[in-house]
C-alpha cells in the first residue's frame, strides 16, 4: 500500500503561486508515475500534469502549460506541483495520485493511489 498526504494549498490572489507537495509513504520502492488532477465544485476530476518515476517524462492539460510545474525527489519520496499565474478557474481541490502502470497519464483509472486532496482558492 502507498499512502499520498498533499500539503502547500491555500488561499493566494490572481496571478500568484503555490507549491503543492505529495509526500508518499508505505511501499515506496516501487517505481510509481505521478499525477495531478483537480476537481472543481460541479466539475469532474481533471488531469493537471504527470511525471514518470525517473522524471525524465512530463506531461500537461492544456490550461496549465507554461504556467505549472511537476517535479519529483525520489530521495524524498515527494512529487511536487509549483503553479505560477494563478487564475480563479484554478480554483478546486488538487489531487496527487500514484500508479505503477500509470506511465503518467491523464486518465485517473490508471492510477491505484490517491491522496485526500488539498484546496487551492484563487481570488480575483
Amino acid at each position: 500500500q502507498v499512502q499520498l498526504v498533499e500539503s502547500g494549498g491555500g488561499l493566494v490572489q490572481a496571478g500568484g503561486s503555490l507549491r503543492l507537495s505529495c509526500a508518499a509513504s508505505g511501499r515506496t520502492f516501487g517505481r510509481y508515475s505521478e499525477g495531478w488532477f483537480r476537481q472543481a465544485p460541479g466539475k469532474e476530476r481533471e488531469f493537471v500534469a504527470g511525471i514518470s518515476w525517473s522524471g525524465g517524462r512530463t506531461l500537461y492539460a492544456d490550461s496549465v502549460k507554461g504556467r505549472f510545474t511537476i517535479s519529483r525527489d525520489n530521495a524524498r519520496n515527494t512529487v511536487y506541483l509549483q503553479m505560477n499565474s494563478l487564475r480563479s478557474e484554478d480554483t478546486a481541490v488538487y489531487y496527487c495520485a500514484a500508479g505503477a502502470a500509470a506511465g503518467y497519464s491523464d486518465l485517473p483509472v490508471r492510477y491505484d493511489y490517491w491522496g485526500q486532496g488539498t484546496q487551492v482558492t484563487v481570488s480575483s
